[in-house]
């Protein structure tokens, strides 16, 4: 698929149809993503992928809001970062989970970026457990030392997203001579 089509194509997908991820088209769209740039190139992000439909699913239970989506995914990648190898471990992570949802698109898959951060799991309550205790919870294999940024929801899509609208005009789009 050419660059622009991959780009064009991709779209948060947040409805899929629960059929499973084969690993090696998330091996695949890991390893592309392993190829994102990072500061310094200390290469701080780590990626783990879940491919145990129990934990993809009891990942959307990490917050009240916006993650019940990956209950119904196939897969899921947490995307860490190593703060003791960078300072700048969650720009470095962003570009990562960037280009990892492109690269997924390559392989035909959907996604969605869930924030973990330093969410809580319960919006409004202050006593409530951080989302990043939450997904290490669930996912016990995350090391300790790494922090999480987010969750990338995984599957197919059970509908096709509208495209984006063309391009909206100069003001998102300056010069400075």
């Amino acid at each position: 698929m050419e660059f622009k089509e991959v780009v064009k194509k991709r779209r948060s997908t947040r409805r899929y149809t629960g059929k499973p991820v084969e690993v090696e088209k998330l091996r695949a769209a890991m390893e592309l993503a392993l190829r994102a740039p990072s500061s310094k190139n200390t290469r701080s992000t780590r990626l783990m992928a879940v491919t145990n439909l129990d934990k993809v699913h009891a990942l959307g239970r990490l917050r009240d809001w916006g993650s019940s989506l990956l209950e119904e995914a196939g897969a899921a990648i947490v995307v860490m970062g190593d703060p003791e190898a960078s300072p700048m471990w969650q720009t470095n992570a962003a570009i990562m989970a960037t280009v990892l949802q492109l690269a997924l698109v390559d392989e035909g898959l959907a996604s969605c970026w869930v924030h973990v951060g330093d969410y809580l799991t319960i919006n409004d309550d202050p006593s409530s457990q951080r989302s990043e205790d939450y997904v290490k919870d669930v996912v016990p294999e995350i090391p300790a030392e790494y922090r999480i940024l987010c969750v990338i929801s995984i599957g197919y899509a059970d509908y096709t997203p509208k495209p984006l609208p063309d391009y909206e005009g100069p003001e998102r789009i300056l010069f400075a001579e």
